[in-house]
């Protein structure tokens, strides 16, 4: 593997795990009847469902963003090593986060501004 492929592929990992602790909190909020008050109301719905879809966004535009710079199979190690560590992360963070609003704006602003810095390295 190239040296220049070893900072994309850590922010590669960090954005998975970014999007994977994302994944995590948010399944939290579902069904609706187990969401918090602060997340059934309001503007909560909105918070959810914007933070799952700019997740998702950030995910394939880093996969876009990486398709040449880092091989494959770094990505797949990297990623699939990140996915799998994401709950053993989450534990570490209070339940009044989790259960809440902060992680899942949290967690979607990491993701989408590792997948600009991926963008911008791969320029």
């Amino acid at each position: 593997m190239p040296l220049a492929s070893i900072i994309p592929l850590a922010a590669f990992v960090a954005l998975m795990l970014a999007a994977s602790l994302e994944a995590l909190s948010a399944s939290g909020h579902f069904p609706k009847a187990s969401r918090l008050p602060a997340t059934a109301q309001g503007c909560g719905p909105a918070i959810l469902w914007a933070s799952m879809i700019a997740t998702a966004a950030s995910v394939i535009a880093a996969l876009v963003a990486i398709w040449g710079v880092v091989p494959w199979y770094a990505a797949v190690i990297g990623g699939g090593g990140a996915i799998l560590v994401a709950p053993l992360v989450l534990q570490n963070f209070p339940d009044r986060i989790v259960d809440g609003r902060a992680a899942l704006i949290g967690f979607a602003a990491a993701a989408v501004g590792l997948a600009v810095l991926l963008y911008w390295l791969s320029l």
